[in-house]
């Protein structure tokens, strides 16, 4: 681990994600704050799904899911860096997207309840209620980055795999569900999301570039 973070800090790598992710904050705060009209985002299937505070416990485990899924390939993924740099440009691509769409296209959606009870779960929906604006929800970043992360390591081989391919599948359905029963998202956001993923994957995994012989010519050759 400790080689490959010193390779890691070598080449730029955590550099380069932290400047996305301040260019992506900064980008993205300036299009919460603007003043402009936002298109809803409803359909009358997202009327028939029912509120489920519940869903708020793989909702929050989105944030852990995606960050360890990066800190193993980044670090315990036998130096497959290809395998990694087709994860983070994955990721890169659906949040960059994401922008782009709500920059053309603001929108939003009117779909959460108001809130009784003082359960720790209504709590913590309140909270995210509170931190997140229901507006720029179109495609789920939620959703995006859950295939995301799903779709790369159920291409990963390794140990025990069965069982985490399973407990992966299993987690990843269920954020996906907690988007829509926590009324964050609209059904609408969420298949966005997943044809945004769909050709991503064919693009980044699919393309002849990634191809094990092509990629030790790439520019990161050095790193396979």
């Amino acid at each position: 681990m400790r080689t490959k973070l010193n390779e890691i800090i070598k080449n730029g790598h955590l550099g380069m994600i932290a400047v996305f992710f301040i260019v992506y904050m900064i980008t993205f705060s300036y299009i919460e704050d603007r003043d402009v009209h936002h298109y809803i985002i409803h359909t009358t299937i997202d009327d028939q799904i029912p509120f489920c505070e519940y869903f708020i416990v793989p909702y929050l485990l989105w944030f852990l899911f995606v960050a360890v899924t990066v800190f193993y390939f980044m670090f315990f993924n036998k130096n497959q860096w290809k395998e990694y740099y087709q994860l983070i440009i994955t990721l890169g691509t659906g949040m960059t997207l994401f922008l782009i769409i709500s920059l053309v296209f603001p929108n939003g959606q009117d779909l959460r309840p108001v809130l009784t009870g003082d359960s720790i779960f209504i709590k913590a929906v309140q909270m995210i209620y509170h931190t997140d604006t229901p507006t720029n929800v179109l495609p789920s970043i939620h959703v995006f980055n859950s295939l995301a992360c799903c779709g790369a390591i159920l291409k990963n081989q390794r140990k025990y795999k069965k069982s985490t391919d399973t407990a992966c599948v299993v987690l990843t359905i269920l954020i996906i569900m907690s988007t829509m029963f926590l009324k964050q998202h609209s059904v609408v956001d969420v298949v966005l999301a997943a044809l945004m993923y769909t050709g991503c994957y064919r693009i980044i995994y699919g393309n002849e570039l990634w191809s094990q012989n092509a990629f030790r010519t790439s520019i990161f050759s050095d790193h396979s």
